[in-house]
């Protein structure tokens, strides 16, 4: 469809993450189609949630509240923070189960070539939660790329210097792959992170 109006919804979808323009093109005509109280009941969800929602003062997470639930609970693990790059990633290490600990948010990865360095992270917040003595392990879980590696990398070296355990997410081939289909890189992180058996 040429129509400019068609056209403009189109690009605004296919501007979200992981949106082509054939799901975007979908996502439109599916929004056309909406009857007026379905679609309106879903314009208001999408602004109440970015007006209701805020970052975590103190981990950087996704709440309604100046803290969000995990930092203010006193049943999670006090002693031990897990470092992510983005707010999304707290949902996804959730959604497994297997962490009970706390979370900081950098909102990033060290990239030069994009112009991101350590200052322009959250490490200084980082470095002053460390500060507090409470914490005794940091479990790094920046994403398995070049850019999430480097922030690890640094990371490690600012915090080593304070007696705090680190650790860092394993990487390798997925769980059900072949070395076949793996690349140079997961391959090579898999090799690395070998376990004892």
């Amino acid at each position: 469809m040429s129509d400019p109006q068609f056209q403009k919804l189109i690009q605004s979808f296919s501007s979200l993450p992981g949106i082509g323009k054939k799901s975007a093109t979908r996502i439109g005509f599916h929004i056309l189609r909406m009857d007026p109280t379905s679609f309106q009941s879903w314009i208001d969800n999408i602004e109440e949630a970015k007006t209701k929602l805020r970052f975590c003062d103190e981990c950087g997470g996704l709440t309604e509240e100046p803290i969000c639930s995990i930092c203010l609970s006193d049943r999670r693990e006090n002693g031990i923070l897990c470092v992510v790059e983005q707010p999304e990633d707290i949902f996804f290490i959730e959604n497994t189960k297997e962490y009970s600990g706390k979370y900081h948010v950098l909102n990033g990865a060290i990239s030069p070539l994009d112009g991101i360095g350590p200052e322009q992270l959250r490490i200084k917040q980082l470095m002053n939660r460390l500060d507090s003595g409470q914490i005794n392990e940091v479990l790094i879980a920046t994403n398995p790329t070049l850019e999430g590696d480097a922030t690890a990398s640094y990371l490690s070296t600012v915090i080593k210097p304070m007696d705090i355990k680190i650790t860092r997410i394993a990487h390798g081939i997925t769980i059900g792959g072949t070395l076949e289909y793996s690349d140079q890189y997961t391959l090579g992180k898999a090799i690395k992170s070998r376990l004892t058996l």
